[in-house]
């Protein structure tokens, strides 16, 4: 039987984004302003809208132009803003790569986030990285989760996933996985023993 340990990635291994101010500065909007229009857009973003179609969909909501410069501008500030990695979470990682486990990532983020986490050393401990931006779909998603275990080559309930959204761990219970709430790297070691 293949045990595979499977984590979210945004506030599960990371720490929620720190660039939200500096993006609405970017386009000289109030960040109370920038930050509703930031989310409402993001669904269509993670599940493979293009990074012109999601920051041209944030620029008209607050009434800001966004040319091609932007966007390439933005897009890199967003994807540095999510790049924190929790030092408890890469301690885990760097832990359960030493023991020999299987991990794999789901996660609902862009394509043009994809390609700028694949970079990043903390993927070494992965044998799978799954972004919803690059198979256009996206948790909570029924189907995410069977491509999920079809990547993996297991049965679902040989999975432990962690995402620290409730609607995403009901489905991926739904869909046959163990599924917990993220408690915390450090709590989260107990439920991994």
């Amino acid at each position: 039987m293949t045990d595979w340990v499977v984590f979210d990635y945004g506030e599960v291994l990371c720490r929620r984004t720190t660039a939200l101010p500096e993006l609405a500065g970017r386009l000289d909007v109030p960040p109370a302003t920038f930050e509703p229009a930031y989310w409402a857009h993001r669904d269509p973003y993670d599940r493979g809208a293009a990074d012109v179609a999601y920051w041209q969909a944030v620029g008209d909501t607050v009434d800001a132009d966004v040319d091609l410069a932007t966007v390439r501008e933005l897009t890199e500030i967003d994807a540095r803003g999510w790049s924190t990695l929790d030092p408890a979470a890469e301690r885990l990682l760097e832990s359960l790569a030493g023991e020999g486990r299987n991990l794999a990532l789901l996660s609902n983020a862009p394509a043009s986030f994809a390609r700028h986490a694949e970079q990043q050393p903390w993927t070494r401990h992965f044998q799978h990285l799954v972004f919803s931006g690059d198979v256009g779909m996206a948790k909570p998603d029924a189907d995410i989760y069977r491509l999920l275990v079809e990547r993996l080559g297991c049965a679902p309930g040989d999975c432990l996933f962690f995402d620290d959204r409730q609607a995403n761990v009901d489905a991926a219970r739904a869909a046959g996985l163990r599924a917990e709430l993220w408690p915390g790297a450090d709590a989260a070691v107990s439920l991994l023993r």
